[in-house]
């Protein structure tokens, strides 16, 4: 499990988007912590998650 630092992480929209992309490409287990702005994956490549969420919009960083 891996997390990362989602500041432009903020509605249920922002999450649900998250978790389609992570989702189709292969992750296991997400989970969210709203206030922290944090989701931590399982399942996926570390190296894999940070580019995938740039190129929908929430640059993050790994926590």
């Amino acid at each position: 499990m891996a997390i990362f630092h989602v500041p432009d992480m903020s509605c249920g929209h922002c999450k649900a988007s998250i978790t389609a992309t992570l989702n189709t490409n292969g992750a296991d287990a997400l989970s969210f912590d709203m206030e922290a702005r944090t989701v931590s994956v399982t399942g996926i490549d570390t190296k894999t998650v940070i580019p995938l969420l740039d190129q929908i919009g929430f640059p993050a960083t790994v926590a």
